[in-house]
C-alpha cells in the first residue's frame, strides 16, 4: 500500500456570486453585508486622505468607487476577472486603491498555478498604468506621464505586494493540507500494517487451537460415546453420567469454534454460525425468536427501523452475534425466563436490547464447563466496528445486553484497537474546537486589518512623492517662457494657474503693465525664503506675453514690501 497523499481534488464551485468553491449557507449573504460595509468605509478613508493631498485626484469620478465595492464582494467567485476590473478602475478612481490590495491577496491565495498567478498580476498592473495615464488628462489631474507614474504607484502597492503576500499564503495552506494528508495516510498505513500483523497472529493461534485442542476435544467426545453405550448394558447407573461427558465435550467444541470465529479474520467466520446472505437481517433475528420459543423461552421480538440487508455484513455479523449469544446465555442460566430482544435501525446506529427477567424456578448447578468468553468476544468484536456494548444485571434480578453498533463502520473500523488509546484518531473536544476557529478567524481579522493600514501607508506615501513632482513631470519643457510667445505655449511650459498664487498676490504685487489685459500666476513651486513665498507673474495683451514678473509675498499679514524685477 501506498502511503503517498491522496490528489487534492478540486471544490465544487458555488452557485452564490459572493462565496468561493465549496462555501455554501445562509451566513453568506451575512458576510457579503459585513464586507460591503467594511468596503465603502475603506473607499470613504482612502478618499479623504488622497482629498488632504490633492483634491483633484479624485475629483467627480469617485462615484464609480461603488463599481468597485461590487467587485470587491464578487472576488471569491471570479477573482481573476475582479482583479482585473479594480486594477482598471483604480487607475481613474484611487479611492478604491485598498479594495484592488483584497482582491489581488484573495485571487493569488486561490488560483494554483504560478502562470495563472503571473498573468493576473501583470495584466492587472499594467491596466492600472494604462487606464491612469489615459484618464489623467481628461480629468484634469495632469498630463499623461503624471497619470502613469500615478499608476505604476499604485500597481506596485496595490497589486504586486499584496499578489505576492497571497502568492506565500496560498502555498503554505495547501503545503500544510498536503503534510496533513500525507501524515493521515502515514497513519492509516501503519494502523493498517499493525492490524494485518495482529490478524496473522490471531489466525495463528485460532489454528494451533484448531489442532490441538480440537483434536483432543474430539478423542474425548468420541471415548464419552463408546463409553455411554459400553455401560448401557453393563452399568445403566453410569450411563447417564458418561452421556453428561459428551454433552458437555459437545458443547466445549461449540464454544471452541465461537472462540475461533472470534479470534480469526472477520471476513471468514468458522464455526455454527458461519456468515449467510440473511444474516444479521430481519428474518435471521426472527428465526433465532422462534428457535427459543420452541426451546420454551417467551421471547418478544420489537424491530424498529428498515432492515440491515443492505448494511455492511460485518454489521449483520454482529448484529446476529449479539442476539443469539444473549439467547444462549438465557437457555443456560435462565431457562422460562421471559426476553425481550429489541433492534432499533436509524440511518447511523443500530442499537440491540436483549433483556431477561428472573427465571421461574433456579437453573440446575452449572457444571463450571462455561468457558466465560461469549460475552468477551462479543465486546471485542462489537469494539472493533467502533461500537460499544454492555452486559450487567438488572435491578429486578434479570440480566441486560446492550449494543450499540455504527450502521455504516469506515473502512478502518474493523482494523482498529479496541482501546482508544492505541493508536485511533483523536478527536477534539468540540467546544474547544469551536473556540480554537474562533481565534483563528479573530487572528486572521486582525492581521488583515494590519496588512490593510500597511498598504494604506505605502499608497499614500507613493501618491504623496507622484504629487510632489507633479509639474515635473506633467510639465517640464525643453523651451522656457519668454517675451513674444503666445498664452498657449506659455501655458504648456508653466504650471496651470494657481488660484492661491492669485490670492496670496492680490494688494502685493507691483503694478501690472499698463497694456495688460490678463496675468497668469502659476503655482509657486519654489521655497518660500525669509517667510516670503515667490511668485511668478506672466502678464499677456490679448494673447501675447509682453511681461514677466517675479516678486515675493509675504507668508503671513504684514505690510506690504517687496521687491520686483522686470524682465
Amino acid at each position: 500500500m501506498s502511503s503517498s497523499a491522496p490528489a487534492e481534488t478540486e471544490p465544487p464551485a458555488s452557485r452564490s456570486l459572493f462565496a468561493g468553491p465549496g462555501e455554501q449557507g445562509r451566513w453568506l449573504m451575512w458576510r457579503a453585508v459585513g464586507e460591503a460595509v467594511t468596503a465603502a468605509v475603506l473607499v470613504l478613508l482612502v478618499h479623504d486622505a488622497e482629498s488632504a493631498v490633492e483634491a483633484r485626484l479624485v475629483g467627480e469620478a469617485a462615484g464609480l468607487a461603488v463599481l468597485g465595492i461590487v467587485l470587491v464582494l464578487m472576488r471569491r467567485r471570479f477573482p481573476a476577472a475582479c482583479v482585473l476590473g479594480l486594477a482598471a478602475l483604480m487607475g481613474a478612481v484611487p479611492s478604491v486603491a485598498l479594495l484592488t490590495a483584497v482582491a489581488a491577496y484573495t485571487a493569488t491565495r486561490q488560483l494554483r498555478t504560478p502562470r495563472q498567478r503571473i498573468g493576473v498580476l501583470l495584466g492587472a498592473a499594467a491596466l492600472t498604468m494604462l487606464i491612469g495615464a489615459v484618464c489623467a488628462p481628461v480629468l484634469e489631474v495632469g498630463s499623461n506621464l503624471f497619470g502613469l507614474a500615478l499608476g505604476a504607484v499604485l500597481a506596485v502597492t496595490t497589486v504586486v505586494v499584496p499578489g505576492l503576500v497571497g502568492t506565500a499564503a496560498g502555498q503554505q495552506g495547501r503545503l500544510l493540507r498536503a503534510l496533513r494528508e500525507r501524515a493521515a495516510a502515514a497513519e492509516e498505513a501503519r494502523r493498517l500494517a499493525e492490524s494485518e500483523s495482529r490478524m496473522r497472529e490471531r489466525s495463528r493461534i485460532a489454528a494451533e487451537m484448531h489442532d490441538l485442542v480440537g483434536h483432543r476435544l474430539s478423542l474425548v467426545s468420541l471415548h464419552a460415546g463408546g463409553l455411554e453405550m459400553a455401560l448401557e448394558k453393563a452399568a445403566p447407573e453410569l450411563r447417564d453420567e458418561a452421556a453428561v461427558v459428551r454433552r458437555a465435550t459437545r458443547d466445549a467444541m461449540q464454544e471452541l469454534r465461537e472462540a475461533l470465529g472470534v479470534l480469526g479474520p472477520l471476513e471468514s467466520d468458522t464455526g455454527t454460525g458461519a456468515l449467510t446472505d440473511a444474516t444479521g437481517t430481519r428474518a435471521d433475528i426472527e428465526a433465532l425468536v422462534e428457535e427459543s420459543r420452541g426451546g420454551g423461552i417467551p421471547v418478544e421480538l420489537c424491530w424498529e427501523g428498515a432492515d440491515l440487508d443492505a448494511r455492511p455484513a460485518r454489521v449483520r455479523r454482529a448484529v446476529h452475534r449479539v442476539v443469539r449469544e444473549s439467547l444462549t446465555n438465557v437457555h443456560r442460566y435462565a431457562a422460562g425466563a421471559h426476553v425481550t430482544v429489541a433492534v432499533h435501525h436509524t440511518g447511523e446506529l443500530v442499537v440491540v436490547r436483549v433483556r431477561n427477567g428472573v427465571p421461574p424456578t433456579r437453573p440446575a448447578a452449572t457444571t463450571g464447563l462455561g468457558s466465560g468468553r461469549g460475552l468477551a468476544g462479543l465486546r471485542e468484536r462489537v469494539a472493533l466496528l467502533g461500537g460499544e456494548l454492555e452486559a450487567a444485571r438488572t435491578p429486578g434480578g434479570g440480566f441486560a445486553v446492550a449494543a450499540d453498533l455504527p450502521a455504516d463502520p469506515g473502512p478502518g473500523a474493523e482494523t482498529a484497537d479496541a482501546r482508544p488509546e492505541a493508536g485511533g484518531p483523536v478527536v477534539a473536544d468540540e467546544p474547544a474546537g469551536r473556540l480554537s476557529a474562533l481565534q483563528r478567524r479573530a487572528a486572521g481579522a486582525v492581521i488583515g486589518l494590519l496588512g490593510l493600514t500597511g498598504v494604506g501607508v505605502m499608497v499614500l506615501f507613493g501618491v504623496l512623492l507622484v504629487d510632489r513632482s507633479r509639474y515635473d513631470l506633467a510639465y517640464e519643457r525643453p523651451e522656457r517662457p519668454r517675451v513674444g510667445m503666445t498664452k498657449e505655449q506659455v501655458k504648456q511650459a508653466v504650471p496651470a494657474d494657481d488660484e492661491a498664487s492669485r490670492a496670496a498676490a492680490a494688494g502685493r504685487e507691483p503694478p501690472r503693465p499698463p497694456a495688460a489685459t490678463d496675468c497668469l500666476y502659476p503655482y509657486a513651486s519654489e521655497r518660500p525664503e525669509g517667510g516670503r513665498l515667490p511668485i511668478v507673474r506672466y502678464c499677456f495683451r490679448s494673447d501675447t506675453l509682453i511681461a514677466i514678473d517675479r516678486f515675493t509675498v509675504p507668508m503671513v499679514t504684514e505690510p506690504h514690501s517687496g521687491s520686483t524685477t522686470h524682465d
